[in-house]
């Protein structure tokens, strides 16, 4: 009964957690409420953890990759990030909107990394 409860505590604290995560330290709640499980289960803490490594990895090479890509390159992921903005009416989605704001913030890391390459070759 005891290891139960342990358990039960400890998956509310898990879902605390990886909710602030996700949300920037609590500007959305409510994220984990309705949550159905995987098929393979609960990812463990080292699990978890090693994703979020591998995730800010990846956001990095994305910033690199834009920095040193032509402009066009930039331009497209602000289309891309338009198009899945909500249209005039329809009713928006928050990870959607997240998901477009993230894109354009991945590019302005990549301009900074660009003008600071463009005050190096001077």
């Amino acid at each position: 009964m005891d290891r139960i409860k342990v358990d039960n505590a400890r998956a509310g604290a898990h879902d605390r957690a990886i909710g602030r995560w996700e949300n920037e330290g609590g500007a959305f709640t409510g994220l984990h409420q309705h949550r159905t499980p995987t098929v393979a289960g609960e990812i463990g803490d080292a699990a978890g953890g090693n994703l979020r490594v591998r995730l800010i990895a990846l956001e990095n090479l994305v910033v690199a990759l834009l920095a040193g890509g032509p402009e066009s390159q930039s331009e497209l992921v602000r289309e891309m990030a338009a198009y899945i903005s909500p249209r005039p009416g329809a009713t928006p989605h928050r990870l959607t909107v997240e998901a477009a704001r993230n894109m354009l913030a991945l590019l302005e890391r990549a301009a900074h990394y660009k003008s600071l390459d463009r005050d190096f070759e001077r």
